[in-house]
Formats: structure tokens, C-alpha cells, sequence
């Protein structure tokens, strides 16, 4: 009888509050629709104004209305966040109790170089920075190289298509699901019993013995990398096999009747024909090494040596509440970006003057 009036009773507080979920996300989605309507015709009240002026200052006016609301947000969603950053990475925050009254207080003073010193000195931080340079090296050379190569194979190949999907089916995986699946499928070391990693597995199958390929380092970064660069093939095939495929054949078939061999065409038409291609695949991917952070958070949490940026500035400012050696991480990882952009640019416009 007792358990029967529990369980009822159960029921009704699940049942209010569900109802009360349901009432407070009413009321949000309510608000939200009342304010994508309130943008649309304040966004539709300007544009009607600045059509009714009439002479040479309308096309500014409408320049000025369609460009404005861009800005804004570049402003408020990228420039200051990044200036902010920029400052907070030259600064120290230090939370003190207030003597008289005992309340914690955040103070921030400037300390210069100070943290950026400290990531350079510190050995821990300083592994995790040539981590991700070994991460934006090898991760775009070998996903590049891989898609290149199996892009070039199978061109024009019999069952082309079902060789490209099985190739690029793991980009529809996120970077978590692809660290599940290397992480406890391939990966997974037992001390004792029977392996049910997979590449543990067939070692034992070989008459190897188990070994473990996230304890190692630094080969546990490389086993790491390799996961991205599992991704990350995928996506390097598709773009450059449509570049391979936009190649003349007239330009090879001559090549071909003076004499040139399969690996003279593809080092001296393929790759010059689709150089501007490859520069993008590279810049693109490297970008995606930099700024990775699912793989390792997931597979090690940065342990056994394998951090990266990415994961330490989270651990900094988040975890231990270091926010300002944080933000100096990510100042070092954006000026990681940015000569890999630079030599996008250059190359692009390059192959512009070439054209």
C-alpha cells in the first residue's frame, strides 16, 4: 500500500514537472518567435526607408544598411572577442579575500609577457605546443597525400563512386564517435585476459605481444593523429579528385605519345593543373589540426604526454580557472593560423597571375 502511494505520488511530481518544462519552454520559444519577427521588420522598415531616398546618396544609404548589420556582428562576435582575449593574455587574475569582510574579490593587473613566458618555460605547456606542431605538420601532409594518391587510383576507375563513398564515409562521423570508435574498438589494451582491441587483437593473432598505443610517447600522439587524418582523407579525396577530374585528357594523351610515363604526367600536369586545389585542401586541414580538441579530450584528456593547445587552454580556464594563461594559449594558436593563411593567399593569388 505504501509503495503504491509512493509510486503515485512519483508520478505526479513527474508529471508537474513536466508541466512546468514544458510551460518555461513555451514561454521561451514564444519570446524567441516575437524576436526573429521584431528583426525581420525593423530589418524590412530600414530597407523600405532607404529605398524612399531618392538622388546619388541612395546607393550609399542601401551600401551602408545592407553592410552595417555585418559589421555589427563581425564587431561583436569576432573583433571583440578577440581583442578582449588579446588583453586578458597580459594579464593576471587573482581572486583574494577582502580583509575587513572575508568576500572574495577578482583583481586583474598587468604582468606583461608574463604568461607567455610561462608557456614557453613551463615544460608541460611547452610539450603541448610542439604537440600541435607536430599535429599541424603531419595531419595535412598525410590526409592530402592519402587523398591525393587514392584520388588519382580510382579516377575513372570501374566503381568509382562506391570506392569514393567508403573513403569519405567517415566525414559524416563527428571527431567524438571517430575517438570512440579508435579509442575503445582499435586501441583498447587489457593487462590482463583477452584483448578485445581490435589491433591488439591481431597482434596476438601474429604471435605479438600486446602493446598499448596510448602509454607510449610520443607514438601516442602519432596514433592520435592518425584518427584525423582517417577523417580528414576523406574530405581531401573529393576535393581533389574533382580538380584531377577537370584536368584536360588532351593534355596527358600528348604527354603520353611523347613518351612521358604515368609518373612524369602526374608530377608535371596533375599536380601544376591542380596546385591552387592543393593549397586550399592543405589550408583547410590545417586549420582543422590546429583547432582540434575532441580527439585527444576524449582518447587520452591530454594525458601520457599527448596534449594539445586546444585542450590545455580549455583545462586553464575552465578547469583550474587560470583564465589569462587561457587566453595566452589561444593568442599562440591563432598565431599558428595565421602564416598558413597568409601562404593561402599568396599561393592563390599566384596561380590568379599565372591564369
Amino acid at each position: 500500500m505504501g509503495s503504491t502511494a509512493l509510486s503515485g505520488r512519483s508520478v505526479i511530481a513527474a508529471g508537474d514537472l513536466g508541466a512546468d518544462f514544458w510551460a518555461s519552454q513555451g514561454q521561451n520559444l514564444l519570446f524567441a518567435a516575437v524576436a526573429i519577427i521584431a528583426f525581420i521588420a525593423i530589418v524590412a522598415l530600414i530597407m523600405f526607408g532607404a529605398d524612399l531616398i531618392k538622388g546619388g546618396a541612395r546607393d550609399k544609404v542601401q551600401l551602408v544598411v545592407l553592410v552595417a548589420p555585418v559589421l555589427l556582428l563581425l564587431g561583436v562576435g569576432l573583433i571583440y572577442p578577440a581583442v578582449d582575449t588579446t588583453w586578458l593574455s597580459f594579464n593576471e587574475i587573482t581572486n583574494e579575500p577582502d580583509p575587513d569582510t572575508g568576500i572574495f574579490t577578482t583583481t586583474m593587473s598587468f604582468v606583461g609577457l608574463d604568461n607567455y613566458r610561462f608557456a614557453f618555460s613551463d615544460p608541460s605547456t611547452l610539450r603541448t605546443i610542439l604537440n600541435t606542431f607536430v599535429w599541424m605538420i603531419l595531419v595535412p601532409l598525410l590526409s592530402t597525400g592519402f587523398g591525393l594518391a587514392y584520388a588519382v587510383f580510382i579516377d575513372r576507375a570501374k566503381g568509382e563512386k562506391v570506392l569514393k563513398s567508403l573513403v569519405f564515409m567517415p566525414m559524416a562521423i563527428s571527431l567524438v564517435g571517430a575517438s570512440v570508435i579508435w579509442g575503445n574498438i582499435m586501441y583498447d589494451y587489457n593487462q590482463v585476459g583477452e584483448q578485445t582491441g581490435m589491433l591488439n587483437a591481431l597482434r596476438e593473432l601474429v604471435g605479438l605481444d600486446p602493446y598499448n598505443f596510448l602509454r607510449d610517447s610520443p607514438w601516442n600522439t602519432f596514433w592520435l593523429i592518425i584518427i584525423l587524418v582517417w577523417i580528414q582523407t576523406g574530405f581531401a579525396m573529393v576535393i581533389l579528385s574533382a580538380a584531377i577530374k577537370g584536368v584536360p585528357a588532351e593534355m596527358n594523351e600528348a604527354a603520353s605519345l611523347d613518351g612521358a610515363s604515368a609518373w612524369q604526367r602526374f608530377w608535371r600536369i596533375t599536380v601544376p593543373s591542380i596546385r591552387s586545389t592543393i593549397v586550399v585542401v592543405l589550408t583547410t586541414i590545417t586549420i582543422m589540426a590546429l583547432k582540434v580538441y575532441d580527439i585527444v579530450r576524449t582518447v587520452t584528456q591530454g594525458r601520457d604526454n599527448t596534449d594539445i593547445v586546444a585542450n590545455r587552454m580549455y583545462v586553464l580556464s575552465f578547469v583550474e580557472g587560470r583564465e589569462a594563461l587561457g587566453a595566452a594559449l589561444a593568442v599562440i594558436l591563432f598565431i599558428f593560423v595565421i602564416p598558413v593563411v597568409v601562404y593561402n593567399v599568396r599561393s592563390l593569388n599566384k596561380v590568379k597571375e599565372t591564369h
